[in-house]
């Protein structure tokens, strides 16, 4: 199993960034909306005609498991 490129929460966020640009770039989602508040960053991926805001790990694992297959 390949070490993870996630050391802190930031590392984490942005992996989360780099996923959901990758998963647009490919036709899996339409687009991704990040709003970034002073402690925390919020992620919206569209699912059909909405959309629930998702924590940076569960945009994380979300977004790696729709690029990665």
């Amino acid at each position: 199993m390949a070490a993870s490129p996630c050391h802190d929460q930031l590392s984490l966020e942005d992996q989360a960034v780099r996923f959901g640009k990758q998963a647009v770039e490919l036709g899996l989602i339409s687009s991704f909306v990040v709003p970034y508040f002073p402690d925390a960053w919020v992620f919206y991926v569209p699912k059909e005609s909405q959309s629930e805001p998702l924590t940076p790990e569960e945009a994380y694992l979300h977004l790696k498991q729709l690029v990665m297959h």
